[in-house]
């Protein structure tokens, strides 16, 4: 069983990179498993990701390279024995130290496995070309790889590609540096599968770091189920839409300038739509994810960003999601996961612990 760890900063574009990975390998008659680890309470990219020869796990509510290694160990040893497979990729969270995850799968006993060179992905237009810019939860997703993508040059100035790409070799002048466009899979995007075929190097070891607590993220996820949803596919990509610059807004009210990944789907058994966006300036990218059906009507969210208060963050998206189905006429049932917290902020409790329905004509 060979292990894969594709990382990197929320929003550079990892699913995308993994989704274009794991169907290339199961075209090639690999059995394939993909984990996929979410910061929120609530997994939002199992089912695009999952597709015949593929499956798919999701964990939630931490990290796996600091508070989920029972969680990952259990998947692991499961995908062993039930699935068997070839090849696992890891899509951890986007604060994660892939290092550190390489080393604790090392420590669990798993037999006849190994690791292909990790990888960290990043976007190159959203931080600066100065490394004392970079986060240092960040700079240790960097430091750490073997394999180092810059990704949607597509859509990115050369010249900013081309600064990303020396900051990038003075920071870790070991590792490997690929350009491409996971989106349209080009050229330089297979050169990638090529370098994964050969067996990673394993770095000396770390002093443990605890993701969550350097990253000053603020993460929140939230499901609602809806009763009924009218809307074609072009009409759900403009609530999406709609949605996300409303949440984009009001969190640069708090930080004009903060990073992270707001992701919004919208399913119906006519549709799936996907947007996001990944920083104050960004201007959301939504889809409709094709030869995806859904039995389920229900609209999910995911967010993790910078330097906003968890209690502001939760406040935002519950106000721009329900004012936006009331408004809409969609009767909708938010389903909350209850979990134990580390901040005993009064406000955020109040927020998570709450139920919200809301019926047509009541």
């Amino acid at each position: 069983m060979k292990v894969m760890i594709i990382g990197g900063f929320l929003g550079s574009g990892k699913t995308t990179t993994i989704l274009r990975i794991s169907k290339q390998f199961s075209d090639a008659g690999k059995k394939t498993a993909i984990i996929v680890n979410e910061i929120g309470e609530i997994g939002l990219d199992g089912d695009i990701l999952t597709s015949p020869g593929i499956v798919t796990e999701e964990l939630t509510s931490g990290c796996i390279c600091c508070t989920l290694r029972i969680s990952m160990q259990y998947t692991l040893q499961t995908l062993e024995e039930e699935f068997a497979p070839d090849i696992v990729i890891i899509e951890p969270t986007g604060i994660a130290f892939p290092g550190q995850i390489r080393e604790e799968i090392e420590t669990m006993g798993l037999s006849e496995i190994s690791f292909a060179p990790i990888v960290t992905l990043l976007d190159p237009g959203r931080f600066g070309t100065e490394a004392k810019e970079i986060p240092r939860f960040i700079e240790t997703q960097i430091k750490e790889a073997e394999i180092l993508c810059i990704n949607k040059i597509d859509i990115t100035p050369l010249e900013t590609v081309l600064a990303a790409e020396k900051m990038l070799h003075e920071m870790n002048p070991e590792a490997r540096i690929l350009k491409f466009s996971a989106k349209h899979q080009d050229d330089q995007f297979e050169k990638l599968l090529l370098h994964l075929a050969v067996p990673g190097l394993k770095k000396p070891s770390q002093e443990k770091k605890n993701s969550i607590e350097l990253s000053e993220v603020s993460a929140y996820s939230a499901l609602y189920t809806l009763e009924s949803l009218d809307f074609s596919p072009e009409e759900s990509v403009r609530f999406v839409e709609k949605n996300l610059q409303i949440v984009q807004e009001r969190i640069r009210g708090i930080n004009p300038e903060f990073v992270g990944h707001v992701k919004l789907s919208m399913k119906s058994p006519e549709s799936v739509v996907k947007g996001s966006i990944t920083s104050s300036k960004e201007v959301p990218q939504v889809e409709i994810i094709p030869d995806l059906e859904s039995e389920k009507t229900e609209l999910r969210l995911l967010s993790a960003v910078t330097k906003v208060p968890k209690y502001k963050l939760i406040e935002i998206i519950e106000c721009a999601l329900e004012e936006n189905l009331e408004k809409s006429g969609i009767a909708f049932e938010k389903e909350i996961k209850k979990h134990d917290t580390d901040n005993h902020d009064e406000h955020e409790h109040e927020q998570i612990c709450r139920i919200n329905i809301y019926r047509k004509n009541e």
